[in-house]
């Protein structure tokens, strides 16, 4: 049987309708001729990028910008409250790690 080479992707439509309407990842899959592993994937990432977009992380591509690329305010902001919540998180886990250290210097006694 030969190799179906087609791209998971351009059947988002169809692959988020069937989704919504109750049929399982393995159905979709034979209903459009894709393997389960594909679907699953492509429906993880999907997830993962509506994810992303609800809490306001920036969906950059790799490597640099095309010269005729145009930055928008909108996606100067969007970087900037992402480096914004990078950097907070950091400072929690610091803040976190500072309290374990201090408990555990008072349980072995130390200053």
């Amino acid at each position: 049987m030969p190799r179906s080479y087609r791209n998971v992707s351009k059947y988002e439509k169809e692959i988020l309708e069937l989704k919504s309407q109750g049929y399982t990842k393995r159905e979709i899959g034979t209903k459009l001729g894709f393997t389960f592993e594909q679907v699953h994937n492509f429906i993880s990432k999907y997830n993962m990028r509506q994810r992303k977009l609800e809490s306001g992380v920036a969906l950059h591509k790799k490597g640099r910008p095309a010269k005729d690329s145009v930055v928008t305010e909108e996606m100067k902001s969007t970087e900037l409250r992402y480096i914004i919540a990078r950097k907070d998180a950091k400072i929690k886990q610091l803040e976190m790690e500072n309290e374990l250290m201090r408990d555990f210097l008072s349980l072995t006694e130390r200053k």
